[in-house]
This record gives C-alpha cells, structure tokens and sequence, in this order.
C-alpha cells in the first residue's frame, strides 16, 4: 500500500505501473514530476502544487491493487 509519506522515487521503485499517474499530473504542475520531485514525499508534493493528495493515493492504490491482483 502507497501512503502519503512515502517518497515519490520509492514509489515508482516498488511500483513502476504507477509513473503514468505522476506523468499525468505533469500538464497541472507545469513540470516533470518525475525528474523534480523524485526525493519528496507524496504528501510534500501535493502540498507544493495544492493537489488532492487524496485523490492521487487512491489512483496509485487502486492501480497497484489492479496489477497484483488486489493483493495489496
């Protein structure tokens, strides 16, 4: 399970199906994410763009929870 205090670089580490989701927030932030924020921690990251870290969790969760069969 992904949770708000996780870094993003971890994230993607143990998950590589959820960089789409942090890509697709490229376009709002007006930066990659992926090459900016790889040492933040998910809730720090929505804090500095006022996204709904919420939201984002529930995508990454639910999408890790897809690709090991709800497992996690």
């Amino acid at each position: 399970m992904i949770t708000k205090d996780m870094e993003i670089l971890d994230i993607v580490d143990a998950y590589p199906q959820t960089e789409g989701v942090f890509r697709s927030y490229d376009a709002i932030t007006g930066e990659c994410i992926m090459c900016k924020h790889l040492f933040e921690a998910l809730e720090e990251l929505t804090r500095i763009y006022s996204l709904n870290l919420d939201e984002i969790l529930e995508k990454l969760n639910s999408l890790v929870q897809i690709k090991n069969g709800g497992l996690e």
